[in-house]
């Protein structure tokens, strides 16, 4: 099922209480630092536009600045996220809150390759203890010849987090940008370690840290697959609850994304996944310049059978590296290889390299069970080898 959507960005989730929380694209035109020195001002300026239903696109820009501010008090912060928790949480502000971040991050110096490159990277935070997917989907593509810009951090509500499976793959999590500028000439291929490209976010984690014992997400837990440094300008990304895909699609076009699907798999208890699986009911919005859609995606969109949650578990490193080898010999459970190449056929389709999703899966499974994904591995762990990482 598929459907056109238009009209104006919508106002997007809110979530005051859940305990699950974890801790993109190109441009946008960045805001400029504020004239004024940053304030507490600038939070209640913000929700008193959103309680009376305003335009609020410099309120939002002007309380990002506050909340990367070492002169705003943590005790400020705090309760600003917590009262924002309690509003709806917009497009405008979590691409305004977007901008402000990417200015402030490190510029790792990859423009010669984001107009061709893509992140797969999602928001975390779905208590499915599922395996490493999308870090597998960005072995598929990179084995591709599809330059991926990965963006991600250690896991905090799993065992195996993006970082942490990279690492375990001969991977390492901070390089020299000259090294990343090789590894991307040679294996189309670069990792951008969180904590060492976004340094301001050190001026609101502790408020983040109070929040979470509270059991609270903030809007910061949807912002980390949207701050890509690189700027890619494709990306794949995945939310962890259906009422956030319009709104970070929606966020996506207001930071000029080339093209972009957001997805949520809803499975039939009610939970949900952070990423396509043929053990659910997808919910798809794409962006990109032309076009505005939505679509309701299972197994058989793919041409893949459904599968159960159980075929997707994973544990710690080192049973998600079996579950890895598994897939390259072509002996993983069905359901687990299928939802893998489900998510890279549909990041294939989103750059340029398929012609539609089925397309892109049968050409992601040639890739992942026939051998390219498994030399590509050889070369890359090499490759650090021989840079001495």
């Amino acid at each position: 099922m598929r459907r056109k959507e238009s009209g104006k960005a919508r106002a997007g989730c809110a979530f005051p209480l859940s305990a699950r929380g974890r801790q993109g694209d190109n441009g946008g035109v960045s805001q400029p630092a504020p004239a004024q020195p940053a304030s507490a001002d600038a939070f209640a300026a913000l929700l008193a536009a959103l309680r009376e239903n305003r335009a609020h696109e410099k309120e939002a820009t002007a309380a990002a600045w506050a909340l990367a501010s070492e002169s705003v008090t943590m005790e400020d912060k705090t309760k600003f996220l917590r009262e924002l928790n309690e509003s709806k949480w917009t497009a405008t502000i979590l691409a305004e809150f977007a901008r402000v971040f990417r200015q402030l991050a490190r510029n790792p110096g990859v423009e010669k390759w984001a107009g061709r490159a893509i992140d797969v990277c999602g928001t975390g935070g779905d208590h499915s203890g599922s395996y490493n997917i999308s870090t597998t989907v960005a072995f598929i593509l990179a084995a591709a010849g599809v330059p991926v810009f990965k963006h991600g951090n250690r896991s905090i509500t799993s065992k195996s987090g993006s970082a942490d499976f990279l690492l375990a793959n001969g991977i390492p999590l901070e390089a020299p940008d000259e090294v990343w500028h090789k590894s991307l000439e040679e294996l189309n291929f670069a990792f951008f370690f969180a904590p060492a490209y976004h340094p301001a976010f050190k001026h609101v984690n502790p408020a983040r840290k109070v929040l979470a014992a509270e059991g609270r997400r903030t809007i910061f837990n949807l912002l980390g697959p949207i701050l890509n440094p690189g700027k890619p300008a494709f990306q794949l990304v995945g939310v962890f609850d259906a009422n956030c895909v319009s709104l970070t699609r929606d966020a996506l076009l207001e930071l000029k994304v080339r093209r972009a699907l957001v997805v949520h798999c809803k499975l039939a208890d009610g939970s949900g996944l952070d990423e396509l699986s043929v053990t659910g009911n997808n919910y798809v919005r794409r962006a990109d310049a032309s076009v505005k859609w939505g679509a309701a995606w299972t197994a058989k969109n793919a041409g893949l059978l459904p599968g159960t949650i159980a075929d997707l578990k994973g544990a710690d490193v080192a049973f998600n590296l079996k579950l890895l080898e598994s897939l390259l010999a072509n002996t993983a459970n069905a359901g687990l290889e299928d939802t893998v190449c489900f998510n890279a056929g549909a990041a294939l389709w989103v750059a340029g390299k398929a012609a539609n999703l089925k397309a892109g899966v049968r050409e992601a499974k040639k890739l992942l069970t026939g051998g390219p994904v498994r030399e590509w591995l050889k070369r890359t762990r090499e490759f650090f080898q021989d840079h001495k990482i």
